[in-house]
């Protein structure tokens, strides 16, 4: 007997051998058939979908769960129009914080300003408080007077702005979040996760100094699991600063490790170890994404995280090491850096199965291409930037560069697998608004960014469910619906293949399966 028969449905199975299917049977959370082999079985509970369209489970392969969860606590000066009301908004959190304590908020973004603000302005608001007003890309902070008073001299800053690793040495200043904090804000990033149809993640770098600030923030995933409390399938990257040189026997070439020699695949089906999170440059909002050529208008191009050769280095001994390589790349000479250094790393140990990633790939020359495909490495793109901020990345890259930002076609005409991902919280993170992105490759405002570089809806899908699982190395159970697979689906309210394209991002979520889990009704199937 089956535990759950889902019938009445348009299912799009993703998988070519059954493309198609209108019943989909469910066993202890795992697929057990399709169509005929299941419609004249037996079943605890039947449950019809009244002609909606089912698909796998969106897979966001690039995610800050942590972070979006902080975020959605802390006040946020969003949107920046002006300063005056920016500081209004600070004035307001600093009124509600004890003397001496720190006040976190978000939301800010310099590009509507057309400055940034001063440490001095707020100065003027900060009533002695330690202001810490975190840039949207994750990449800058602003920071008053209170806090650069306790930086060592030799952090640069410019009038309160730090960017990078300068960033990471104001976290440094203060406690770390506790692993509660952490699960709390976890959780609550997750169930809207959940909501938008998402089933599966990756998040992109705990331990690290950058965004979730502790030195334990793995505990808080295992916290949330241990409870019952951990919404969807979450994959750890870990961050390369917390790997640390090893004198491992000489047989085994690991040249630096994590504590135990763990590395990707350590899990289960609910909570894992990735791939290793490599930084090597900043992003674009910040315009800290390190280019060959400056950003239009100036002699800038952006800063690369370390030496060149010691980044090369990380990313060389993390492949020795037996990881999976995610490596943050979003300009040009950034993605130079890191096929150089994978290049250099599998002829040292070849691994023709490592699937190393390049995540962002913010804007990928065409003479790129190739070294992607020849290198069998993985984009792993943010659709929704390009909605979101595509006017302002369009006027920074200039027109002969526009055309190659996030691109899809491109990707796809040269062989590479294309993986779509959010970074939530920098943007929308609706996997149905990215699909929608890819198709029409218009910003917010309707302005096309490099039409060429569109995609079919059925390719966008495929690389937010197939791509995605091969990605994360879950394509054995995750990324189509086949029998032997997860019970991880989610049910639309219209087909995105049917509708106009215009619409795809305006598709309901109806809800969200998870381990055969009705996740809004919270039934077990």
């Amino acid at each position: 007997m089956l535990c759950t028969r889902l019938t009445n449905a348009r299912i799009l199975t993703m998988d070519p051998r059954h493309p198609v299917a209108h019943d989909l049977g469910i066993w202890h959370g795992r697929i057990v058939g399709l169509d005929d082999t299941v419609t004249g079985l037996p079943a605890r509970e039947v449950v019809d979908l009244q002609g909606a369209t089912v698909l796998p489970g969106f897979i966001d392969s690039h995610v800050h769960l942590a972070w979006a969860g902080l975020k959605a606590g802390s006040p946020s000066v969003a949107p920046c129009e002006n300063a005056d009301d920016v500081l209004a908004v600070v004035d307001e959190a600093t009124s509600r914080k004890a003397p001496g304590s720190w006040v976190d908020l978000g939301g800010y973004d310099q590009r509507a300003l057309g400055r940034h603000l001063t440490a001095a302005e707020l100065d003027r608001v900060g009533r002695g408080r330690k202001v810490f007003l975190m840039h949207d890309s994750g990449h800058a902070c602003v920071v008053n007077s209170a806090v650069l008073d306790l930086l060592p001299a030799e952090v640069p800053h410019e009038d309160g702005v730090l960017v990078e690793s300068a960033m990471s040495a104001v976290r440094r200043l203060r406690l770390p979040y506790s692993q509660e904090e952490l699960a709390d804000a976890i959780e609550h990033a997750g169930r809207v996760c959940l909501a938008e149809g998402v089933t599966a993640c990756a998040e992109a770098g705990v331990g690290g100094g950058l965004l979730g600030h502790s030195p334990v923030e793995l505990g808080a995933y295992q916290l949330l699991r241990d409870r019952g409390r951990l919404p969807l399938r979450v994959q750890l990257m870990a961050a390369a600063d917390t790997l640390r040189p090893r004198d491992a026997h000489h047989a085994d070439g690991i040249p630096r490790a994590l504590d135990l020699g763990l590395r990707t695949g350590f899990g289960d089906d609910w909570l894992s170890v990735g791939a290793l999170k490599v930084y090597t440059d900043g992003g674009m909002m910040a315009r800290t994404a390190a280019l060959t050529s400056p950003y239009e208008g100036t002699s800038h191009t952006g800063q690369l995280q370390d030496d060149p050769g010691r980044l090369t280095e990380l990313i060389v001994d993390g492949h020795l090491a037996g990881w999976q390589l995610a490596v943050h790349a979003i300009g040009d000479r950034a993605a130079d850096l890191a096929l150089d250094a994978l290049e250099r790393a599998q002829r040292l140990r070849s691994r023709p199965d490592a699937r190393h990633r390049i995540e962002h790939a913010g804007l990928i020359r065409p003479d790129q291409l190739p070294r992607f495909a020849r290198l069998g490495v993985s984009a792993v793109v943010q659709p929704a930037f390009l909605h979101s901020f595509g006017d302002d990345y369009a006027a920074v890259m200039g027109p002969e560069r526009a055309p190659w930002m996030y691109r899809g076609r491109g990707f796809l005409d040269h062989g590479v697998p294309l993986v779509g991902s959010s970074d939530r919280p920098v943007t929308d993170g609706a996997p149905l608004r990215a699909v929608q992105f890819m198709v029409e490759r218009a910003s917010s405002s309707g302005r096309p960014i490099g039409p060429d570089e569109a995609v079919t809806v059925d390719e966008a899908l495929y690389a937010y469910t197939v791509a995605g699982a091969a990605a994360c190395r879950w394509d054995d159970s995750a990324g189509s619906l086949a029998p032997g697979k997860r019970a991880d689906l989610v049910v639309l309210g219209d087909d995105p293949r049917r509708v106009d394209t215009s619409r795809i991002a305006d598709i309901e979520v109806v809800t969200t399966f998870v381990d055969g889990r009705d996740t809004k009704e919270g039934r077990k199937l």
